[in-house]
């Protein structure tokens, strides 16, 4: 079957104060959701505070989805920030070494930004992705985090992705402002900003991914 590309936009601005009203109603706690089993997106929308681990493994991504390029971009200016994309022959390299179901480093990447970073207020992210043999609707919960503080959560629908395709969509963030004060601090504490990224297949958690910012690298 020949691959089919389909390029989507789509924009959210975050669940805002209704979640923040709402969440301390449903609060909940990373281990009450391992203990659970089953873990929906309201559970990781009802999370407190960052994952010290993983919610799934990386066998539960049956579906076969995977990520091959990621762009992150200012709005604004549209000035590239970050951008990397798997290598041609990275697949024929994969072959040669059997995957280990408990090497967790793929799913997670640390990212240094100087702190002008913190003054963006739009920002696109924009993901190519692969999926399987299997038709799904995916989904992605975000949520960022200072310590123990909720930053921001995002909820982007990819809609319905056929089998054996490669697609590209750019979600736009929508960050709020920072006081001086709150800027000087993410700051100082390089790399206690943090965000999980769930992916939800049919409504089943397939993937968790973790990052850990800094915002304290020096100007280009």
């Amino acid at each position: 079957m020949q691959n089919q590309t389909n390029v989507k936009m789509s924009k959210r601005k975050g669940l805002g104060a209704f979640v923040k009203a709402k969440s301390a109603e449903t609060a909940t706690t990373e281990a009450e959701l391992v203990a659970k089993g089953s873990i929906t997106a309201a559970d990781v929308l009802a999370l407190q505070a960052p994952c010290e681990g993983y919610l799934c493994k990386t066998t539960d991504n049956t579906f076969g989805l995977e990520f091959t390029a990621f762009k992150l971009r200012d709005m604004d200016s549209g000035h590239t920030l970050f951008e990397v994309a798997k290598p041609d022959d990275a697949e024929e390299e994969e072959d040669d070494e059997p995957e280990d179901p408990e090497d967790d480093s793929g799913r997670f990447v640390q990212y240094n930004f100087p702190p002008a970073f913190l003054q963006l207020k739009n920002l696109g992210a924009t993901i190519t992705f692969q999926t399987g043999d299997q038709p799904m609707k995916l989904r992605m919960v975000e949520r960022h985090f200072f310590g123990n503080k909720l930053l921001k959560s995002f909820d982007f629908d990819f809609g319905f992705c056929i089998p054996k395709s490669t697609n590209t969509v750019e979600h736009i963030y929508e960050f709020p402002a920072l006081s001086t004060a709150e800027s000087d601090e993410m700051v100082s504490r390089p790399f206690d900003t943090k965000s999980d990224s769930f992916y939800f297949a049919d409504d089943k958690l397939i993937m968790h991914n973790k990052s850990e910012y800094a915002y304290d690298a020096e100007l280009a």
